[in-house]
């Protein structure tokens, strides 16, 4: 008998096994979410009609960190961007050895032993640390626990950066050899503050010439579709770039030049100026310009793609494209 569709499924896995049959639901994000198993086809259909008449309805005693992490795939993960769920998918693998454990007797300890004998490095300790954060929040709010012990975990700190922003020395001189190949590029960078990615995916329809603004962004929900306003120092390059109808505002030889090639030739411009400093370190650059000056940390955080810290100001504080022009502006070197 075929179910009807976002019904559930049911199917009987391979081998001798008490319970042979995997009931599954598929969730908002596409994604399937295990709602237990079953020792007949039959008992399987009156699981998927119990879940789907109150997919809440929950053993809150016996539920397991595996059952419930399917759970919270299935109601919270398609909230979340696409990068954050599969880190926070990858760092469930890490909690294997706790999947059968009932959420209720995790402690602190359990929790903490998972991040530290993990044998990986900041950023997956950093992402099982979120993860315990986000099942306890959902576990305090189906009254699973009553506490929330992921506050008491430590993981790894991030290392300080090891990048340097340019030195204005560093930017005077870019600007004494703005006419030799591929220089406006390193320039167009430090007045725009784009990632190498962003800035090499402009397309010339993201330029507004008339209205003085760059269009893009990627990454997170924040940079995406971002508005930069086109720093009067670069105009020019822009102008000069869009003139041969190119595919990409940054192009070489009519063609889109991919972040591979583009490094080469950015090594090729670090030699030949003396300078050691990697594409990425402009957008440093950009940001400590704009902060020297003092900008209005709103707008930084609009120019750069940041989510402000500060709810007043992400929520609350609207900027006008002239205000992020007068803040670009501010850059004077």
């Amino acid at each position: 008998m075929k179910l009807p569709n976002k019904y559930g499924s049911i199917s009987k896995l391979s081998g001798k096994r008490r319970r042979p049959y995997i009931v599954r639901k598929t969730d908002e994000g596409g994604g399937c979410a295990i709602i237990g198993y079953a020792a007949s086809r039959e008992e399987g259909l009156a699981m998927l009609a119990a879940y789907n008449a109150n997919p809440w309805d929950i053993d809150k005693v016996k539920i397991t960190l595996q059952e419930l992490f399917d759970l919270w795939q299935e109601k919270k993960a398609p909230k979340l961007g696409k990068s954050n769920q599969s880190s926070l998918k990858s760092a469930f693998k890490y909690c294997a050895p706790l999947s059968s454990m009932p959420y209720r007797q995790i402690k602190a300890y359990h929790m903490q032993d998972i991040i530290d004998s993990c044998g990986k490095g900041y950023s997956t300790q950093g992402a099982i640390k979120n993860l315990w954060g986000h099942l306890d929040k959902f576990a305090l709010e189906l009254d699973i626990s009553s506490c929330r012990y992921s506050d008491l975990l430590s993981s790894e700190p991030i290392p300080p950066t090891s990048r340097l922003p340019f030195t204005n020395e560093e930017i005077a001189r870019l600007w004494k050899h703005q006419v030799e190949e591929w220089i406006d590029t390193v320039l167009i960078f430090i007045y725009s503050g784009w990632r190498i990615s962003e800035l090499l995916a402009l397309r010339p329809e993201d330029i507004d010439l008339e209205a003085g603004t760059m269009k893009g962004g990627t990454k997170t929900k924040a940079g995406k579709g971002r508005i930069v306003p086109i720093h009067p120092k670069i105009k020019g390059f822009i102008e000069a770039r869009l003139a041969s109808n190119p595919p990409r505002l940054i192009s070489q030889n009519g063609k889109p030049i991919s972040t591979t090639a583009y490094r080469a030739i950015w090594a090729e411009i670090m030699g030949k100026l003396e300078m050691q400093h990697t594409p990425h370190e402009c957008r440093h650059t950009f940001e400590t310009l704009l902060d020297a000056a003092g900008g209005n940390r709103r707008c930084i955080d609009l120019l750069m793609g940041h989510t402000s810290k500060d709810t007043g100001n992400r929520v609350y504080n609207h900027k006008t494209i002239e205000e992020l022009r007068a803040t670009v502006e501010l850059i004077s070197i």
